[in-house]
């Protein structure tokens, strides 16, 4: 199967770590980055979507960052 996420979090690097986690895991950027302005909390926020292929077969509810 193929594995697809997309990492949302505010503009720290702590969005920069989870992509670098999830790249050192084998997962490969999938498109451009994503950006957006929250004004309700007036904070950036980014995206950034993420594909791998794994042996496993796809269920409901798994979690996709393990595969």
């Amino acid at each position: 199967m193929k594995g697809y996420r997309f990492i949302t979090d505010d503009d720290t690097v702590d969005f920069c770590q989870r992509v670098t986690e999830a790249l050192s895991n084998g997962w490969k950027l999938h498109g451009e980055p994503k950006m957006t302005f929250d004004h309700k909390r007036k904070v950036m926020r980014c995206g950034q979507a993420v594909i791998k292929q794994s042996s496993k077969k796809y269920k409901k509810g798994m979690d996709l960052a393990k595969i």
